[in-house]
């Protein structure tokens, strides 16, 4: 490693901050880019992007909102380039199983001249603490559009371990990674789940894609995130990604984290009980 730092995008994120801490414990320098920070950092505004990649050699790239966005393929190629001619060595870019979209944000970030690591994440088991799915399981009722679609859902710490991984070691250059949990779930199986481990009545109910959307305009999504959320749960949510890998336990030499113990764990810090 070098006196230089390593940039974490999307560093106040779920995975992000992640990755932050850990790089952090090993005594590495470390600069979060997020709006927030200084100096800031945000994707829509490319102003931005030189000053968080000053005196920075290695990057973890978590785009926002999704790689399958509308332009993300051509940010992530000029955000690249900017990258490499700032004289930064390693790219680790976090990205989506099945999206057909962002492997081409990815290729784009393969063909800059840096070393590069793909990682091809699952659901979250997060989003159900963390992200957009909370408030349901907080409220006692989740509402989405899939039924028995399964998904390998994995934890955010094992995202960041491998990331951190792929940043440190050469090892992981050239390779994409697929991650999954230990096993599949249905949505329903997952709020199930954690409806025992809170000991609370949390229902899941199934609902058609276009009432779904239709809610999420209602409550003042913005458009684009509402294509976005159609998108992911008509096509990326239609099977493809219904099998297990085992590239968690090939990088960290040890198995994915298991649902039950995030459910477990994550509801006695009373995050799902009615009063947080």
């Amino acid at each position: 490693m070098t006196d230089k730092l390593t940039l974490v995008l999307g560093g106040t994120g779920k995975t992000g901050r992640r990755v932050a801490a850990r790089l952090q414990e090993r005594g590495i320098a470390v600069r979060i880019g997020a709006r927030s920070t200084s100096p800031s950092f945000d994707w829509t505004d490319e102003a931005t992007w030189a000053a968080a990649l000053e005196n920075v050699d290695r990057v973890y790239v978590c785009f926002q909102p999704d790689l399958a966005s509308p332009g993300a393929v051509d940010t992530m190629r000029r955000f690249s380039a900017l990258a490499v001619h700032a004289g930064i060595k390693r790219l680790v870019l976090l990205s989506g199983r099945g999206e057909d979209e962002a492997e081409a944000a990815e290729r784009a970030l393969q063909a800059s001249g840096a070393d590069w690591t793909i990682i091809r994440a699952s659901w979250f088991f997060e989003n159900f603490s963390e992200g957009f799915l909370a408030d349901g399981i907080v409220g006692g009722s989740v509402y989405l559009p899939t039924d028995a679609v399964t998904e390998p859902f994995i934890s955010c710490d094992d995202i960041a371990d491998v990331a951190v991984a792929a940043l440190l070691d050469d090892g992981h250059v050239g390779k994409v990674y697929s991650l999954t949990g230990p096993r599949l779930m249905t949505f329903a199986d997952a709020v199930a789940e954690i409806a025992a481990a809170a000991n609370r009545r949390i229902s899941y109910q199934s609902v058609p894609v276009d009432d779904f959307a239709a809610q999420l305009k209602g409550d003042g999504v913005p458009d684009d995130y509402v294509a976005l959320i159609r998108y992911l749960f008509t096509s990326v949510l239609d099977g493809r990604n219904s099998h297990l890998t085992s590239d968690v336990e090939h990088v960290l030499g040890r198995r994915p984290r298991d649902f039950a113990d995030y459910a477990r764990e994550t509801a006695a810090t009373d995050v799902w009980s009615l009063a947080a």
